[in-house]
């Protein structure tokens, strides 16, 4: 009655669905996340003309950490997303060029 064969299957199941629920609440503050640093992001382009370079980064590495939890949690890959895998590192900007400082001092 007891099969060991389907025991670890279900073992595993079990603690990926907790994984996933873990991670489904990880997604939601991730989101907040995201949508807040699109309007720090707008308002950045709106006062200085560009985009935060730091911003742009922290973004697309956000954005990307969103996809792997998605992966993840559609069952794409066994991968578990960061902490248990490196945060994944930001793209070039493939969009308008980073806001840069003027170095010079005025007189």
């Amino acid at each position: 009655m007891n099969d060991s064969k389907n025991a670890p299957k279900y073992e595993s199941i079990v603690l990926r669905v907790l994984w996933m629920l873990v991670f489904l609440l990880v997604w939601q503050v991730a989101q907040l996340v995201l949508g807040g640093l699109v309007l720090v992001q707008l308002i950045f382009r709106l006062v200085y003309g560009a985009p935060n370079g730091g911003l742009m980064s922290f973004g697309d590495s956000l954005s990307q950490y969103l996809a792997q939890i998605g992966r993840f949690g559609s069952f794409q890959t066994e991968q578990k997303p960061w902490p248990f895998a490196d945060w994944p590192t930001a793209r070039a900007p493939e969009g308008e060029a980073p806001y840069v400082a003027s170095t010079e001092s005025k007189p």
